[in-house]
């Protein structure tokens, strides 16, 4: 039995939904027209492979087994934005809204597991260092999405 079960399934959480986000910038590039949107979103999932990299090997070294998919949830929301993109089209505008709707939900889970108090020392340290790039994905897409907002001089 590991040592240290709630930080492995802090971990884990966070692994999961990462790969979701990887899942989803992977999408979003294939389906934008836009080279330097599907540029971001490739730097963005390969980021995001790094992060996971990292978190798989600390749960390794805190005896723990790695998660190694997505979330079901995160599984769920991607039929439903297939079903959703075959129905309505994929322009640019929707795939960055939910590119930034996902961000916000990745952030809230990485947030709350550094406020859980399951991370300590070197864990939380890695947590939050990673954390930074959370947030800097996020702050990017949330720029994106409201630079779209803005009238634009086509």
């Amino acid at each position: 039995m590991a040592e240290h079960p709630e930080a492995i399934s802090t971990l884990n959480t966070l692994i999961a939904t990462t790969i979701d986000s990887i899942t989803g910038y992977e999408d979003s590039a294939q389906n934008i027209g836009n080279e330097r949107f599907r540029e971001i979103f490739r730097q963005r999932a390969s980021e995001r492979q790094q992060i996971v990299g990292q978190l798989r090997a600390e749960v390794r070294r805190l005896g723990g087994d790695p998660e190694d998919s997505g979330s079901f949830l995160g599984k769920a929301h991607q039929r439903f934005e297939d079903l959703k993109a075959a129905i309505t089209g994929r322009d640019e505008k929707s795939i960055i809204n939910e590119v930034e709707r996902g961000e916000d939900y990745l952030k809230e889970k990485w947030q709350a597991a550094l406020q859980s108090g399951n991370l300590h020392g070197e864990t939380h340290d890695l947590i939050e260092r990673c954390y930074q790039s959370i947030k800097s994905g996020h702050d990017q897409m949330s720029a994106l999405k409201h630079g779209m907002e803005t009238p634009s001089h086509a």
